[in-house]
C-alpha cells in the first residue's frame, strides 16, 4: 500500500502507548494500520512512512493539517518536545492510562491488570514544569511561517521534529521551561548572532555556537548556564561581554555560567565533554525534594520534573514500606543515579540500611556527597555494574528484606534481573521510564515467584507521550 519514504496524508483513528497515533486504513486487501509518533485522535497529518510491514507501516510525523475538535488554541510557540502540548491534559491522562495499562497487560501476560492499578499521579504544574533545557544553533533554519530553509541563517532554539541538521527559531516560551527565560531567548540569540560568529553547520560540521544548555533550581529559582562552542574562531569570541549581557537581563537569577569549547563533530556527542571553564559564579544549585537538599552540577543526572518526582517517589517508598521490616534489615536502591530515592528511603525508615549502586561514578560522588549534607548515616554508595556488583558481593545473599528498582528506560538484562531474583527479596519496587520493558520483567519476575501486588502511573512529562509506572512485586 506505503513505500518507504512516501509522505502521505493520515486520520488519526486511536492512540498507543508511548504518544503514537493510530491511523486504520482499510481496502481490498482488509485493514491496514499505520502508526504515527506524536500524533493524537482526531487530527489530519502528514508523514512520512519509515517502517513498512505487511499488515502495518510506522511513520514520522512532519506536521498536523487539521487539529482534533477538542484541542485548543495555544498561547506557548509549539515544539517537537510537546506534540500534545494543545491537548487538554484530562484528555492526555485518559491515553495514557487506557494504552499503558494494555500494553503492559498484553506484553506481561497479567491480563487482570486494571484491577490492580492503584492510582494515576498527575504533574502538580503542567506548564513550566522541567528544571533543565538545552537549545540548538544551527545556520539552517526552519522557518515556522512558511515552512522553508534558510541556509546561512542563525537559529537558537529546537531541532525541527524529524531533523538533526536543521533548528526552529525559539520566539516565545514553549511553555515547558521557565518563562522568564524563554520570553528572553530571542534576545540571548541576537546579542550572539552580533558577534558575527557563525552558527553551527551540523552537515558541514563548521561553524562555532553550538548548543545552549540551561539548568534550574526550583528552590532558589537561579539559573546554571552553559555555552557550548567550538574552537573555531574563539578568538573573537568575547566571553564576559555574553556573562555581562545576561547579567543585565537575570541580574542576581545567573547562579553562574560555563564555557565549554567542544570540537567533537558528532552530533550526537555528550554536549557537556570538552574543555569547560567556569566564566563566573558556581557550579552548582540545590534543590530540596521531600525535605532534603540536593546539590546538583550542569551534567548530574536529576529528575526533570523535580515535583512530580517527590510525588512519584513518596508513592514508590510507600510501596516498600507497607511491609514490615526488622532492624537492620539491608534495603538496595539498584540504578541509584545521585541516590535521591535511597536517602528518601533512609529518611523515611531510620532502622533499615541502603546500599545504593550505579555504574556512573560521578553520579555516585553525588550521591556520597548529597548523603553527607542531609547528615544520612547507614547508607553506602557503590560506582559498579549492577549485575557485576550483586555477584562481587555474596554476603548480600538471602540478607535483603526490600529492592527499589529504577533502570534505564532499556530495562534489565536478564542476567541483571536473575541475580536480583537470587537475592530473595520479599518486596521490590520497580520504577520505570518505559512501561513496556517493565511489563517484560514483570513476566521474569511472576516466573521467579514474585506477584504484582499492585501499580501506579505517573505523568512526569505532560504533553509528551511518556509515561512511569510503579511496580510492587511481593515473593509467594
Amino acid at each position: 500500500m506505503f513505500q518507504r519514504g512516501e509522505i502521505v496524508e493520515l486520520e488519526i483513528n486511536d492512540y498507543a502507548f508511548g504518544g503514537r497515533g493510530i491511523a486504520k486504513i482499510t481496502n481490498d486487501e482488509g485493514r491496514f494500520i499505520v502508526f504515527v509518533d506524536n500524533a493524537f485522535p482526531g487530527q489530519l497529518v502528514r508523514a512520512k512512512i519509515d517502517v513498512k510491514r505487511k499488515q502495518h507501516a510506522e511513520a514520522k510525523l512532519i506536521n498536523v493539517l487539521r487539529r482534533s475538535s477538542f484541542e485548543t488554541s495555544l498561547q506557548f510557540q509549539e515544539i517537537s518536545g510537546g506534540p500534545f502540548i494543545r491537548v487538554p491534559i484530562e484528555k492526555q491522562e485518559e491515553v495514557k492510562k487506557i494504552s499503558t495499562l494494555d500494553t503492559f497487560a498484553r506484553l506481561s501476560g497479567i491480563r487482570q491488570i486494571h484491577d490492580l492499578f492503584d492510582s494515576f499521579i498527575s504533574s502538580p504544574s503542567h506548564y513550566f514544569y522541567r528544571n533543565k533545557m538545552e537549545y540548538s544553533f544551527s545556520s539552517i533554519e526552519h522557518c515556522l511561517i512558511n515552512d522553508k530553509d534558510i541556509d546561512d541563517s542563525f537559529a537558537l532554539g529546537f531541532k525541527r521534529r524529524g531533523t538533526w541538521w536543521k533548528v526552529e527559531n525559539l520566539d516565545k516560551a514553549s511553555g515547558m521551561f521557565d518563562l522568564a527565560w524563554e520570553t528572553r531567548l530571542k534576545d540571548i540569540r541576537n546579542f550572539l548572532k552580533s558577534t558575527g560568529l557563525p552558527a553551527w553547520h551540523p552537515p558541514k560540521k563548521t561553524g562555532f555556537f553550538r548548543h545552549l544548555v540551561v539548568r534550574k533550581s526550583f528552590k532558589s529559582n537561579k539559573l546554571l548556564v552553559n555555552l557550548v562552542t567550538s574552537s573555531e574562531g574563539i578568538e573573537k569570541f568575547d566571553i564576559h561581554a555574553f556573562s555581562d549581557f545576561l547579567k543585565s537581563i537575570f541580574g542576581t537569577r545567573i547562579a553562574g555560567l560555563q564555557h565549554t569549547i567542544n570540537d567533537n563533530v558528532a552530533d550526537r556527542a555528550k554536549i557537556e565533554n570538552g574543555e569547560n571553564n567556569q566564566v563566573f559564579g558556581d557550579r552548582t544549585i540545590d534543590e530540596i525534594l521531600s525535605g532534603l537538599n540536593f546539590q546538583i552540577s550542569m551534567e548530574s543526572f536529576f529528575q526533570t520534573n523535580p515535583e512530580c518526582a517527590e510525588k512519584l517517589y513518596e508513592k514508590a517508598i510507600d510501596y516498600l514500606f507497607e511491609s514490615t521490616y526488622e532492624k537492620e534489615d539491608v534495603m538496595m536502591d539498584l540504578f541509584c543515579g545521585t541516590g535521591t530515592i535511597g536517602q528518601l528511603m533512609r529518611q523515611r525508615n531510620q532502622d533499615v540500611k541502603v546500599i545504593g549502586v550505579d555504574i556512573v561514578s560521578e553520579a555516585i560522588q553525588d550521591a556520597k556527597a548529597n548523603a553527607l549534607r542531609n547528615k544520612l548515616r547507614n547508607i553506602d554508595f557503590f560506582a559498579e555494574d549492577v549485575g557485576k556488583f550483586l555477584k562481587s558481593h555474596p554476603e548480600f545473599q538471602g540478607k535483603i528484606a526490600g529492592i527499589m528498582l529504577d533502570p534505564p528506560r532499556a530495562g534489565i538484562a536478564p542476567k541483571t534481573l536473575q541475580k536480583v531474583v537470587d537475592l530473595g527479596a520479599k518486596t521490590i519496587v520497580y520504577i520505570s521510564c518505559n512501561p513496556s520493558t517493565q511489563a517484560r520483567d514483570a513476566s521474569t519476575l511472576l516466573d521467579a515467584g514474585y506477584s504484582l501486588e499492585k501499580i501506579s502511573l505517573v505523568d512526569q512529562f505532560p504533553h509528551t507521550g511518556h509515561i512511569e509506572s510503579i511496580a510492587k512485586f511481593t515473593k509467594k
